[in-house]
């Protein structure tokens, strides 16, 4: 028994609709996990949420959603209950409170939490590329330059902090043409 060509271009695509199905599945579940946790805390209501986890889990969940201001609200709660929590978990709320500032366009108040962070554990990649990324939104250029710089030392193979630092020394480094005076229109 042959194939013939149409037959095969049919086998293919059904091949090529059943591999797309299972990946739109995998994200229907996926999302709809998000949405019920979601609904399941909301339900709770931020004032009966008490462990720096669930509050960190919330909070990552509102980000998802870019529900930014509602994160900040949730990280600062947060961030009054972490005294019992390891280094690591402090550095990472910090952070996610500093990237829902960054949302918002409220680069001080996320550098100052990326530097909590930062402070709490100081070799956190994630944070200190955060922290250029606000100095750069800043306009603190060589400050952001030195922050990727510190990256570069912690990870030398940290592919944001070299993009970057590569564009900020471009830009640090450059001067207009100065060749032809007072020419042209």
């Amino acid at each position: 028994m042959e194939i013939s060509s149409f037959q095969s271009y049919l086998i293919i695509l059904f091949v090529v609709l059943i591999i797309i199905s299972i990946f739109v599945f995998r994200q229907f579940l996926r999302t709809r996990k998000e949405e019920l946790n979601l609904v399941k805390f909301e339900q709770k209501g931020l004032n009966s949420l008490t462990k720096a986890s669930e509050l960190y889990e919330f909070g990552s969940i509102q980000i998802k959603k870019r529900l930014y201001a509602e994160a900040s609200k949730t990280f600062l709660k947060a961030v009054e209950s972490y005294d019992n929590e390891p280094v690591e978990a402090k550095a990472i709320i910090e952070n996610a409170l500093g990237f829902s500032y960054a949302a918002q366009n409220e680069f001080k108040k996320a550098i100052k939490h990326y530097n909590s962070a930062i402070k709490s554990l100081p070799e956190y990649t994630v944070a200190l590329n955060n922290l250029a990324s606000a100095q750069q939104r800043l306009l603190e250029y060589d400050l952001a330059y030195a922050t990727y710089k510190k990256v570069l030392v912690i990870d030398p193979n940290n592919k944001t902090a070299i993009k970057k630092s590569k564009e900020l020394k471009k830009r640090n480094n450059y001067t207009p043409f100065k060749g032809i005076k007072d020419k042209g229109f």
